[in-house]
């Protein structure tokens, strides 16, 4: 039987018969308290109120199963003290997580008398204390459960586990014995949250266990501290290793930091902590004073971020996801320094400091706006929200995709059945840059694939920068990425290989020229510093849009009115094509028969736009994806003096598979045709 079905009936409500006997269970489940850790969740929406109880049920069957019952018969001293140490650590697990429950009535009874109840150790073992016959040893474990897990994390000093020394010898045990107990109390606590969380962190536990028990209680560098609360960090510095050491381990506690700093970069971190620090000391010692709301409390220990963390998640496609449109407001608020939309928050209780932001109700509103917008899915919202944000000066930058970046950058990075594959097999020398490098994945299969070459991502955006470095630094890539614009200048090196992958027909829409966007002289001169940095018999491969010869009529068959009102918004909103005549991209449209008759470019770039789908229309919409036809590729690298080795045109067997569902392509005698080529593959090599 677990855990769950002792204490619960079949409509899983608590048996009275357990109520009556179990005060803690009481709390944990008579409660108008919802407490969960947003870092936990799947889904936003999965919040039931009964977090906290079903987690102590996980942690009560982990200990049944880690110190099972003897069997029957059996007897003796190893016996008798596994049944002692499940009797101990079955009271520290029902009592450690009470402080998350009880009703408004106790909770602020709790809170009168000096429990800080989101620091739930301290106020579990408090609250434990004033209604059991207390024992010591048992109001020190809850007192100091999980703080070994929050020292692996870097979020608490590993003196703090001092009283663990002290425990052994009130229950009289051996090093071993010891070292067994609280082990057990950690993979209870742990796996109360996840296996998978247990089996990734049960070396570290036990290493500090180990010395902790010896009585090594020497604390871990800031370096080290801070590589583990920003994992996402390339390098960690000297000055911010320096600024935490002095400013933050020495004096705080920090509680869910991960959670709600996580995606944040350390400078925005490092600015958070320093309005901390400074609403703290303006405060006069956190007295209650100025923008610091507080009891009085003159002693601060924690600092902790739950009120943020539970401010900035909500579901994005039926998964927790951070809310970007929030998190680029405070972005843009710790840049300027300042905005009298958004105020930084700091109030003390019991000896805890809480960090959150407010925004103004327009801001608000704007917020809530982009999220039900998003929603919609309609697509004059989509254009919308990018407006706005530019307006007010949110996004990060022209290529910001807001939410959905990242699932553009994983879009990018499932074409593995796509021609990206073949490209690299063009790739000569000891040097290779990818230009443009999206989510990675080519940068990915050419260290892959070329084990010795010195593999070079390059972009011009901040979030992919900023993701790709997470990525090496994660899952530990021997590529490097650095900022660079071709459209600008030569590479700082000389290279063997350059990789243009879907990348010139995006300088090609986004940089402004002479003659604004839509430029052929922006490609020209992205080619021609490429073709400036490689060395003597280097290649520029190019795979990319391609434009059709000639000036063919085509005609599109939608079967549904959806695609009819993605091209009406598509027909306004494109801005491409400016060599061909207004008149000419488009030349019927009949809206009874759900067709459009136009330019062969204009249906092409229209089609290989819709098969994006709405989500990436605000952003696809920009963009014109052949610039250049074949022969027109060959004749400008010819006339750089390179030799083309390879030119070809390609369809990409995504596009057709994907939108043969939406509509059919006819021409001009509604015969249905081929869709025309997509993409090319262009190989150009440096003469020796």
């Amino acid at each position: 039987m677990s855990n769950f079905e002792f204490y619960f009936d079949a409509d899983g409500q608590a048996k009275p018969e357990q109520l009556a006997k179990n005060r803690w269970l009481a709390y944990l489940t008579q409660t108008d308290n919802v407490y969960v850790n947003a870092e936990r969740l799947e889904r936003m929406r999965d919040v039931s109120g009964r977090e906290t109880v079903e987690y102590v049920m996980r942690t009560l069957d982990v200990l049944d199963e880690a110190l099972p019952e003897p069997e029957p018969g059996s007897s003796g001293a190893e016996n008798d003290l596994a049944v002692d140490a499940k009797q101990i650590l079955r009271e520290v697990l029902c009592w450690s997580e009470v402080a998350k429950g009880g009703l408004r009535k106790e909770r602020e009874e709790w809170r009168r008398k000096g429990y800080p109840l989101d620091i739930h150790n301290i106020a579990s073992a408090e609250i434990y204390s004033d209604f059991m016959e207390s024992s010591e040893a048992i109001y020190l474990l809850i007192r100091t459960h999980g703080l070994i897990g929050q020292c692996i994390r870097g979020e608490i000093p590993v003196r703090h586990n001092a009283p663990l020394l002290y425990v052994r010898e009130l229950l009289g045990l051996s090093n071993t014995r010891m070292r067994e107990l609280v082990l057990v109390l950690n993979e209870c606590i742990i796996r109360g949250v996840s296996d998978s969380l247990w089996n990734q962190v049960k070396q570290d536990v036990t290493v500090l266990v180990d010395r902790i028990l010896e009585g090594d209680l020497s604390e871990y560098s800031a370096e080290y501290r801070l590589e583990k609360l920003c994992p996402k960090e390339i390098q960690i510095y000297r000055e911010d290793a320096d600024f935490f050491a002095e400013n933050i381990f020495r004096r705080y506690e920090l509680w869910y930091f991960e959670s709600a700093l996580g995606s944040f970069d350390l400078k925005q971190i490092r600015a958070i902590l320093t309005r901390t620090l400074q609403e703290l000391e303006n405060s006069g010692g956190n007295t209650g004073s100025g923008r610091v709301e507080g009891s009085g409390q003159v002693n601060v220990y924690h600092l902790n971020f739950k009120p943020l963390a539970d401010s900035l998640y909500y579901d994005y496609e039926g998964r927790r996801h951070i809310n970007v449109y929030k998190k680029r407001i405070i972005e843009k608020f710790l840049r300027d320094g300042d905005a009298p939309y958004v105020k930084f928050k700091v109030w003390v209780e019991n000896g805890t400091a809480y960090v959150d932001f407010s925004f103004a109700a327009v801001c608000e509103k704007l917020i809530e706006f982009c999220v039900e917008a998003e929603r919609s899915g309609l697509l004059t919202f989509e254009k919308s929200i990018i407006v706005l944000y530019d307006m007010f000066g949110f996004r990060k930058d022209e290529f910001d995709r807001l939410n959905n970046e990242d699932k553009y950058l994983r879009t990018m990075n499932d074409v593995s059945a796509s021609t990206k594959d073949g490209i690299i097999d063009y790739v000569v020398g000891k040097s290779v840059v990818d230009v443009g490098s999206g989510g990675g994945i080519l940068l990915d299969r050419l260290e892959t694939k070329y084990p010795k070459m010195h593999v070079i991502g390059t972009d011009i955006s901040a979030n992919v920068i900023e993701a790709l470095n997470q990525k090496k630094k994660k899952e530990g890539h021997r590529w490097s990425v650095t900022v660079h614009n071709f459209v600008e200048k030569p590479f700082e090196q000389k290279v063997d290989s350059i990789v243009f992958s879907s990348i010139l027909h995006e300088i090609f829409s986004y940089t402004e020229g002479e003659h604004g966007r839509f430029d052929l002289d922006s490609v020209k001169k992205a080619l021609r510093f490429a073709y400036e940095s490689l060395t003597p018999g280097g290649r520029i491969i190019i795979r990319d849009g391609v434009k059709a010869e000639g000036a063919a009529v085509r005609k599109i068959w939608f079967k549904t009115e959806a695609g009819m009102d993605f091209f009406r918004n598509y027909q306004v909103d494109f801005k491409g094509l400016t060599d061909i005549p207004e008149n000419r991209k488009v030349t019927n449209i009949d809206e009874a028969g759900l067709t459009v008759t136009g330019d062969v470019n204009m249906i092409r770039e229209f089609l290989y736009t819709y098969t994006w789908g709405t989500e990436s229309y605000a952003h696809e919409v920009q963009e014109q994806f052949g610039y250049f036809t074949l022969a027109e590729y060959r004749a400008f690298l010819e006339s750089l003096g390179a030799k083309v080795l390879c030119a070809e045109e390609i369809l990409e067997p995504g596009y057709p598979e994907n939108l043969n569902r939406y509509l059919t392509l006819l021409d001009e005698r509604d015969v249905e045709v081929e869709y025309p080529a997509s993409n090319c593959i262009l190989v150009a090599e440096k003469a020796v």
